[in-house]
């Protein structure tokens, strides 16, 4: 028996479309400096407590994703490891480490916008297990809405794609 939450019902409309917007300039703003097309913004209430991009290839850390950088900053920033009341925008479906990471922060929400295929399609090294699946076999309670501003998220896969030195990993 499962104890995951419905998915939302509610329509998601401002500010949620603008914490979605800030992880994507985020992104933006990685693939510009080298870095990959992930960007994670972290919101408790109304407030921004993180806005990370992935790090991997500038700190040589596979686990500098953008996710876990703006988990850790999150904790730091609240200074607790319990992000109840939380809920993470990500430009792409977290990834199982990820997925994992925000589970044990206990994030109330994930809202990604590309999926695990979307990423693959562009040349990552995924696993195709989905969000939905880890918070079924898992037992989590995360709440998971997936293709929110999905159409916004995949310009940032794009400008990645026309780097000629981009990191695949």
């Amino acid at each position: 028996m499962s104890c995951a939450r419905p998915l939302a019902s509610k329509p998601m409309d401002h500010p949620q479309k603008s914490f979605m917007r800030l992880a994507i300039d985020k992104a933006m703003e990685g693939v510009d400096h080298g870095q990959t097309p992930f960007g994670a913004c972290i919101v408790k209430g109304e407030k921004v407590v993180a806005l990370e991009h992935n790090v991997v290839g500038e700190t040589t850390d596979i686990t500098a994703h953008a996710e876990i950088h703006a988990i850790r900053e999150a904790c730091h920033t609240l200074n607790t490891i319990d992000l109840s009341g939380c809920e993470i925008y990500s430009t792409c479906e977290p990834c199982p480490m990820c997925f994992t990471a925000c589970h044990w922060a206990r994030l109330d929400r994930i809202i990604s916008g590309t999926d695990i295929s979307d990423a693959k399609a562009f040349g990552f090294n995924e696993l195709t297990v989905s969000n939905e699946v880890l918070r079924e076999k898992g037992g989590s309670d995360i709440e998971i809405v997936s293709g929110f501003l999905r159409d916004e998220c995949l310009v940032v896969f794009e400008r990645f794609s026309q780097r000629q030195n981009r990191l695949l990993y």
